[in-house]
């Protein structure tokens, strides 16, 4: 998982529990989880755009 192993993930888990406090954890996993739906999403429309111009071009 991008090199990280359990030791990583638990020390990053262990500061962020620090900095941040247990109350605004979750607070921060639903936006990042918010922000990866939407650079997903527009991943997606601007492959679908390239492709469409591709089509139309060919």
């Amino acid at each position: 998982m991008f090199g990280f192993g359990m030791p990583e993930i638990i020390i990053i888990g262990v500061i962020l529990l620090v900095v941040f406090g247990p109350g605004k954890i979750p607070q921060l996993g639903s936006s990042l989880g918010s922000a990866i739906r939407n650079f997903r999403q527009s991943s997606e429309e601007g492959t679908k755009s390239i492709n469409n111009d591709i089509k139309r071009d060919a």
